[in-house]
This record gives structure tokens, C-alpha cells and sequence, in this order.
């Protein structure tokens, strides 16, 4: 059990958790936004009050993640899987674009495409069960294809690129849900980054999207407003009510990070939690197996398998009770998963890799 306010340690894959000095800010704020006399939740988003909420949220996104000025920053609403069908329609309709197809996700992104034009499938995992991601320079792409796609971080699979897309001229577009902001990374390598918020950005009801400015040009024309970027870029993402108070905790959530250093110290901080509980697992002779390769290990999501179900069921009960939570992995992988996001605490991840290493005593 985590110290402060009797709360659990949760692994869960998302929503994750969210730095305890904004959940205490939110809590204060939450009557009477700093003298407005109504909460964020209460107040029109074309009032001043929201408006500077707004402004300072995108000033910080900007700051914290070194976005350039030539790159939009929109807050959305419809999470990552709306951007699967968005992209395609923007960006792909009638022609072609190659996709990587590292785990769950992107394959999620591919079957959207496939309603709207030609994607091709340059690099699929399958046939390791999703175990690794490809190196960039080993990918064969497509002469004329409009866009890369790919997805940096599987949270099913617990599989990472670990590095940004080279500068070859393509225009890569990056599902960063599970990892954004985990670590620093270089957004003019990308045409597009776009991730819903709930793993490391804040609550669940909005989706941070960063756009270069050269891509709104090539939008398909005649699209249904609220599936167009440019609608959203030409009205300030607020062409209808924004998910208010979800921009307000992601808002919060930049500051805290910027605070704390910066994303090279959390980098360091996430690189510190997962080292504790992958050292258990390569320690253990066996008992736990990993199941991304070594050079691909999420930091984010760490997937690992025990002996036999039996085994795995006593863990989740047996951790359950010292209120260690959402552990269990997902069904195409079995197993378990512990997701350590950035607000996740390193006592968390240091309690869990003690457990292991008890009950692999206990039960190996």
C-alpha cells in the first residue's frame, strides 16, 4: 500500500495514475477555480478564465515536450482510436501510406486505414507474437506512400521503438499514447504525433495532437467538420465544447513535469522503476519470462509470464491483498503486466519487485 491518502499501488494499463500535487491542486481548485467562483467544470470555454487554462496547457505541452512553433497543438476528444480513422481520412483516402504493425494497437490503426484507401502492411511482428519492434533502417517502404505510421509503444505487448524516426523525409505519424512524455524526443521527426491522455497526460476524454503545419495543407477536401483537422486548427481545437477539465489535469500534469526537471529526469526516473522489476525477472532463472525482446522493453509496460496458471492466479490474489492492483495481462498475452507509467511511484515499483522476488522463493 502506497503511503498518503491509504492509496493503492495501480499498475493498470490506463487510465494510469496522475501525480498526487495535481490530484491535491484539483482538489482545491475544484469549487472555486482560483477566485472565478465555479469550477473548470462549470465554466464557459469561451470565458476568460478557461481561455488562460488553455493558453498556459498549450504553452507548457510546447515547453516540456520542445514542440516548434511550426507545429500545431490540438486537444481532442474520441482517444487515440478516433485518430486511426481521422489519419486515413486527412491524410490517405484514395491512396496509399505504409503502416508497421508492432502489436494490438497498430494493427487497429491498419484496419481503420483499410476503410479509406490502400495502407500497406511494410513490417508485421506476428510471427514472434508481437515480440519486438523492427530497426528503421531495416524497413523496405513503398514508392508514393503518403505517410509512415507507426505505434512507439505497445501497451499490450510491452514493445518499444526506444528511439525517434530517422530524418529520411518521410512523413512519419506516431501513436505515442502509452509513452508521451516519458521521455525526450525530437517532434520534428515527425509529421504527426498524436496520444490519448490517460496514461501519462492526465484523465481519459482528451487526445493531444501535434500537427506540422505543412500536413493541414494536404488534408483531403469536404470532410465532416469534426473529422477534419483544419476545422479543428482553424477554430483552436474549439470548434465545439472541449473536454474542459481533462485540458485542465493534462494542463497541471505539463507543469509538474517541467518542475520536475524536465523529461530527461523522468526519463531517468522510469528508466530507475522498470530497472527494478525487469532485474527480478532476468534474475529469476526463468520463473518470469519477459516477453519483449531486451532491446525493445517498454519502460511503460512491463508483460511477463509465470510457470503455470495456477501460479499466475495466487500472484493477482496475493498481490491484490497487499493492494498492489491491475496486474493481470491482457488476454493476448497472458500472464501479467505491471504499467508503470510517469506518475507511478518508485516505491510501487520497488514493493512489487520485492513480492516477486519472495514468491518466486516461495513457489519456484
Amino acid at each position: 500500500m502506497s503511503q498518503g491518502y491509504n492509496r493503492v499501488f495501480n499498475f493498470s494499463a490506463g487510465p494510469g495514475a496522475i501525480p498526487v500535487p495535481v490530484l491535491e491542486q484539483a482538489r482545491d481548485e475544484m469549487l472555486n477555480w482560483q477566485g472565478a467562483g465555479m469550477s473548470i467544470m462549470e465554466m464557459s470555454h469561451r470565458g476568460k478564465a478557461f481561455i488562460k487554462v488553455a493558453e498556459a496547457a498549450e504553452a507548457d505541452a510546447r515547453t516540456l515536450m520542445g514542440i516548434p512553433d511550426n507545429y500545431k497543438i490540438l486537444f481532442l476528444q474520441g482517444g487515440a482510436s478516433l485518430q486511426f480513422t481521422m489519419i486515413a481520412q486527412n491524410f490517405l483516402r484514395g491512396g496509399s501510406a505504409d503502416y508497421i504493425t508492432t502489436g494490438e494497437w497498430s494493427k487497429k490503426g491498419i484496419a481503420a486505414a483499410k476503410l479509406e484507401g490502400d495502407p500497406k502492411a511494410i513490417y508485421d511482428a506476428k510471427e514472434s507474437a508481437y515480440n519486438h519492434a523492427p530497426a528503421y533502417g531495416d524497413l523496405a517502404h513503398n514508392d508514393g506512400a503518403r505517410y509512415v505510421h507507426f505505434t512507439m509503444n505497445e501497451t499490450i505487448q510491452g514493445v518499444d521503438f526506444a528511439a525517434d524516426p530517422p530524418a529520411d523525409g518521410r512523413d512519419w505519424i506516431c501513436d505515442m499514447s502509452s509513452n508521451i512524455a516519458s521521455r525526450p524526443f525530437d517532434v520534428s521527426r515527425y509529421a504527426m504525433i498524436y496520444a490519448g491522455a490517460q496514461k501519462n497526460l492526465g484523465p481519459s476524454g482528451v487526445t493531444l495532437v501535434i500537427l506540422r503545419d505543412d500536413m493541414v495543407e494536404r488534408i483531403t477536401p469536404g470532410l465532416p467538420p469534426m473529422l477534419d483537422y483544419k476545422t479543428h486548427v482553424d477554430n483552436g481545437w474549439m470548434y465545439n465544447t472541449p473536454p474542459c477539465w481533462s485540458v485542465y489535469i493534462a494542463g497541471l500534469v505539463f507543469r509538474h513535469w517541467i518542475n520536475f526537471g524536465g523529461l530527461a529526469k523522468v526519463e531517468e526516473m522510469n528508466k530507475a522503476k522498470a530497472a527494478h522489476i525487469y532485474g527480478v525477472i532476468d534474475a529469476s532463472g526463468g520463473f518470469y519470462k519477459g516477453h519483449a525482446v531486451e532491446a525493445n522493453r517498454s519502460l511503460m509496460n512491463i508483460p511477463f509470464t509465470l510457470p503455470t496458471e495456477e501460479l499466475t492466479t495466487k500472484f493477482l490474489e496475493e498481490t491484490k491483498a497487499e493492494g498492489y492492483l491491475e496486474l493481470k495481462g491482457h488476454r493476448s498475452v497472458g500472464g501479467l503486466r505491471a504499467s508503470v507509467y510517469n506518475a507511478f511511484p518508485e516505491e510501487g515499483a520497488k514493493a512489487l519487485a520485492d513480492f516477486m522476488r519472495g514468491f518466486a522463493e516461495r513457489n519456484g
